[in-house]
């Protein structure tokens, strides 16, 4: 109405009799301000009645049921008195206005401070963003359960109470109205609870230790005692309402309500973006790996095999060469002219070994077993293992030296005798 005050940032006022106080709020959306909040304070040296006010008051104009419900029980709601209360408004939520009934002429403050980062908005936000991303994962562990469970309890404790009666209700219809109703009073004692944390917390703390103690332990024995979801359609079931509630985590965790649906929609799209992504790239995969060169791949072979092969590829290269000389292009009586044994090449074109008898048998003499050449590398390899052991070679040196003087005397001895 007219007779209230209106409150802009950075507002300092301070007055002593009744009034109400109101906060339009900017339409200009600025993303600067998508954490941002109002805080509103109000102090004073003796108790005051602080009470809000909603623009729809008259519940004749309520255009739902769950707005009937909550006009009703606010008119019958009478907030207590206090010294100090608090209130927080968002950037581009609707209009607010509360009032200030003091019960004696004593001077209250009330303040109004932006807030450029609201700890609990972004908590909230990226709770949300984290629980619909994980929400596949957390509904297969069981301490995540336990711990849903406990929550569920204690912030919705008539529904999670017609969940632990579902079975004795025989028919789904039954079931689910009540869970409508459960669902709206639970929602609007949330809201209740909300609007006046600080002075519940205040004033009746041991009363709210207690009652989340309670309906903690009674909540999680109940868990334990249905167990984890098992089947396929429990967990998916599960996943779903993971996926809600980060939902109303992250249009709750933001001042713009556009930038909320849009986080919720790119959500959606990604979420539903990664069968066809996948798919793709397994395709894009295939085909790389199809139009992609094959790698050689280097196979070292044994000496058995070295053996083989060389007996093979020289067979073969002397056919090519019989072959190519056989040729009637070949110009023969140049190649004759410049041999010293052309009649050994006339016979190895015919087909007669490349190798005489008397060569092969000199090539084993030399290189075979036994041979000259055989002992010039046992002693090469001997005389490499001496010089890598100085200590060996001295006293190998020493007894050679004996057997030399006992070589040189034995004539000596011999003469004499």
């Amino acid at each position: 109405g007219g007779n209230c005050s209106l409150l802009q940032e950075m507002d300092v006022i301070e007055k002593q009799d009744e009034n109400c106080y109101c906060y339009l709020q900017n339409r200009t959306i600025h993303l600067q301000y998508l954490w941002s909040t109002l805080q509103v304070k109000v102090n004073s040296r003796e108790k005051f009645r602080f009470e809000p006010i909603s623009e729809k008051s008259n519940c004749r104009n309520s255009e739902t049921v769950f707005e009937f419900a909550a006009c009703a029980v606010q008119i019958l709601w009478k907030p207590e008195t206090c010294t100090e209360a608090s209130m927080s408004i968002k950037q581009y939520g609707e209009d607010l206005c509360f009032k200030i009934q003091p019960f004696k002429t004593v001077p209250y403050t009330v303040r109004v401070k932006r807030e450029m980062l609201d700890g609990k908005l972004l908590f909230l936000f990226v709770a949300g963003i984290f629980l619909f991303h994980f929400a596949n994962s957390l509904s297969r562990s069981t301490i995540f359960f336990y711990l849903s469970g406990i929550i569920l309890g204690v912030i919705a404790l008539l529904v999670f109470v017609l969940l632990t009666l579902k079975r004795f209700i025989p028919r789904h219809s039954t079931f689910w109205i009540l869970m409508s109703g459960c669902w709206m009073a639970s929602l609007y004692f949330i809201y209740c609870f909300k609007e006046n944390m600080q002075w519940l917390w205040s004033e009746h703390r041991n009363y709210l230790l207690e009652y989340f103690l309670a309906v903690g332990i009674a909540s999680f024995a109940i868990c334990y005692q249905h167990g984890p979801p098992t089947t396929e359609l429990s967990i998916t079931l599960f996943t779903w309402t993971l996926q809600l509630t980060a939902f109303v985590l992250i249009y709750c965790g933001v001042t713009i309500p556009q930038v909320a649906y849009a986080v919720i929609a790119i959500s959606l799209c990604s979420k539903g973006l990664c069968y066809p992504l996948g798919a793709a790239c397994h395709i894009a995969r295939k085909m790389k790996a199809h139009f992609k060169s094959k790698k050689l791949v280097f196979k070292y072979l044994t000496e058995e095999e070295y053996r083989e092969q060389g007996e093979t590829e020289t067979v073969r290269a002397l056919e090519e060469l019989r072959s190519f000389c056989r040729n009637p292009d070949f110009p023969s009586w140049i190649a004759v002219s410049k041999l010293r044994s052309p009649h050994r090449f006339a016979d190895f074109v015919l087909g007669f070994p490349h190798v005489s008898p008397s060569e092969a048998k000199a090539h084993d003499e030399e290189y075979g077993i036994g041979s000259s050449f055989l002992e010039e590398q046992l002693f090469e390899t001997r005389a490499r293992s001496e010089e890598d052991d100085p200590a060996n070679s001295i006293h190998e040196d020493e007894e050679n030296e004996d057997e030399m003087h006992k070589q040189i005397s034995f004539p000596y001895a011999t003469e004499l005798l």
